[in-house]
């Protein structure tokens, strides 16, 4: 079992940079695939990044790309987001997600149905 908690979240201007965590319990987490997603009032939840456990594979959404980091420190276990230049559009509350086994190597990062495990969420809120 895996445990994620989101933290970071806030209100920014646009333009502005946050960066969000996401703390897991279990000693395992550090062999997870890690992704973050988020969801805006009213649409589906989206993909934003991915990260292996190894940190040798990054994904991205089009839209974050140079704009969003992805990272992990495993000995913390905790894998961050870092998000520059945020926008409007990107208000939501945004979410990580893992698999349900360690090791596993989402063949669709981008697809919720690769993911079993999920924390509460962070909203994050820019203004214009």
């Amino acid at each position: 079992q895996v445990q994620l908690v989101e933290s970071g979240g806030g209100l920014v201007q646009a333009g502005g940079s946050l960066r969000l965590s996401c703390a897991a319990s279990g000693r395992t987490f550090s062999t997870y695939f890690t992704g973050w997603f988020r969801q805006a009032p009213g649409k589906e939840r989206e993909f934003v990044a991915g990260i292996n456990w190894r940190e040798t594979n990054t994904y991205y959404a089009d839209s974050v790309k140079g704009r969003f980091t992805i990272s992990r420190d495993n000995a913390k276990n905790t894998v961050y987001l870092q998000m520059n230049s945020l926008k409007p559009e990107e208000t939501a509350v945004y979410y990580c997600g893992a698999p349900r086994y360690s090791g596993y190597v989402p063949l669709t990062p981008s697809s919720l149905r690769e993911y079993n495990y999920w924390g509460q969420g962070t909203q994050v809120t820019v203004s214009s």
